[in-house]
């Protein structure tokens, strides 16, 4: 069995930079990604900008010493609830360590950390045939978000700019 370390980003330091882009770069290209790699211009302004954005929250899986998987997450706040959220925008494993429980072991950081932080809920999105993920996310407890019979389940959409 391999070492799995899951570690809080520190966007100070140049190891987890620079694992942040590669990883997230990565996961760009996947067909559930964003099928292509990320442009120049955004890889340099990736970290600025996670920086500057106020509710950032990153997680690293590292497998043996190396960066192998990435949450990264925002943290939000329900209404209903009157309490934080945590919000996991991305969560990528590189192809040749998925299944290994890397992903799970991602979500099971967030999870802790919502839970000391008192968040009400943790939220994602997910491509409907992403299979995979969504066997990862049923395992670990996640469920298409309904708050009552009447109004249905929750669906998530975009508009861009």
């Amino acid at each position: 069995m391999e070492s799995v370390e899951i570690v809080e980003a520190d966007l100070n330091r140049k190891d987890h930079r620079e694992a942040v882009v590669d990883l997230i770069d990565a996961y760009a290209m996947d067909p559930m990604g964003n099928g292509g790699p990320l442009p120049g211009d955004v890889k340099e302004a990736l970290i600025p900008g996670l920086k500057k954005h106020p509710t950032t929250l990153i997680f690293l899986a590292y497998v043996n010493g190396e960066a192998r998987g990435i949450a990264v997450c925002f943290i939000g706040f329900s209404t209903f609830a009157a309490r934080p959220l945590v919000n996991i925008h991305d969560l990528a494993v590189l192809p040749g360590h998925r299944g290994s429980g890397v992903g799970r072991l991602l979500l099971a950081g967030v999870e802790r950390k919502a839970r000391e932080m008192g968040c009400c809920k943790v939220t994602l999105e997910v491509l409907e045939n992403n299979r995979r993920a969504l066997k990862v996310y049923a395992a670990a407890g996640f469920a298409r978000a309904t708050y009552t019979e009447e109004a249905g389940g929750a669906l998530f959409f975009a508009k861009k700019l």
